[in-house]
């Protein structure tokens, strides 16, 4: 064990100390709690002059589109966005103006799907055949979309036993499929009797096996690779609020966990969800306060506020520098100087 050095954000954002970390990797980072004030608006906070090599100075964060109850899981397809509307029950693609087209209706799974619980689709993720996959929080499992919107079981079972709700997924560089499985989806949360796994798990899907890599997160959510496919990052929403680094071993396995940045532990209006890399390895990460750029050392180097929460972020246009948000209601978008990581199986 040892302590990890404290990152200072911003002035804005007054350092915590130090959050104590296992393991041997990066540098930790401690987050301050979220400005909720009036200054919580669409900008880019600039918190290290390396920002400027990631994002111009003069970026500005634009809406694309709104009026939606909670969206989520965005994915970079064919010139459009795709994404889901987690509470309204539906997948939708928007066009680069800002025009909207609803892709699946009840994409949860299910015609009476709860309004107002998160059981529609969540992320996806194009597969190596050119079919999508998704996460139906609903049905409790990873769904095949093909290119007529047909959709059809992929994963729902491990050890004989189904899921909670997957959540979020993403394929390694290896090309295994890994994913999140909290119990987001379900009424009564990790309490509910419909339950089947006891633990909120992270799998790996590689050879036609479902392999369940971590299981001792309370909530894993948002998760992503480095561009050598070496470390794995996590993110952890609630009862504590963090993200994880582990390192991946050649079979597969993981090295012993540390937390990358850490937020209070009280509790949230916008806990740590999605995440994403840029192909410079640093972390995307949203979080109390808005989206936080990490270095693969844990140098905090800027944050993206928006008005309201940020639940999940892509990769997309032409060149795959423009970082497109999904959150509460709206669609909003800031370009970069960087390249993304963009997944492995990419259909542009």
């Amino acid at each position: 064990m040892r302590i990890g050095v404290c990152v200072a954000l911003a002035a804005a954002l007054a350092p915590l100390g130090c959050h104590q970390g296992s393991g041997t990797a990066a540098s930790t980072a401690t987050a301050a709690p979220a400005d909720t004030g009036a200054a919580a608006t669409m900008r880019v906070d600039r918190m290290d002059p390396a920002l400027d090599q990631i994002i111009s100075p003069d970026a500005k964060v634009e809406k694309v589109a709104g009026g939606f109850q909670f969206n989520e899981g965005p994915m970079w397809r064919e010139g459009r966005l795709w994404f889901s509307d987690l509470m309204g029950n539906k997948m939708y693609a928007v066009s680069p103006d800002g025009k909207v087209e609803l892709l699946i209706d009840h994409a949860g799974g299910m015609d009476n799907a709860a309004p107002g619980y998160y059981r529609g689709s969540n992320a996806m993720v194009t597969d190596k055949d050119g079919t999508v996959l998704m996460c139906q929080h609903t049905l409790r499992r990873i769904a095949r979309v093909d290119d007529k919107l047909n959709v059809t079981n992929f994963l729902d079972k491990w050890d004989g036993k189904r899921f909670n709700s997957p959540n979020d997924l993403v394929f390694a560089p290896d090309g295994s499929l890994w994913f999140t499985d909290p119990p987001f989806g379900l009424d009564k949360k990790a309490a509910d009797p419909a339950r089947e796994i006891p633990f909120s798990g992270v799998y790996r899907y590689a050879h036609g096996k479902v392999t369940a890599v971590i299981k001792d997160l309370t909530n894993p959510n948002g998760i992503g690779f480095s561009p050598d496919g070496k470390v794995l990052y996590v993110s952890n929403t609630g009862p504590k609020f963090f993200v994880n680094r582990y390192d991946v071993k050649a079979d597969g396995t993981l090295g012993t966990p540390t937390v990358f940045i850490s937020y209070p532990d009280t509790p949230a209006t916008e806990p740590p969800d999605g995440l994403k890399l840029d192909s410079a390895g640093n972390l995307w990460t949203t979080g109390p306060g808005g989206i936080r750029i990490i270095t693969p050392q844990g140098k905090v180097l800027g944050q993206i506020k928006l008005p309201e929460v940020a639940a999940n972020l892509a990769w997309g246009g032409d060149d795959g520098k423009t970082l497109y948000i999904t959150a509460s209601t709206g669609i909003y978008r800031v370009q970069a100087l960087i390249q993304g990581e963009l997944p492995l199986y990419m259909k542009k």
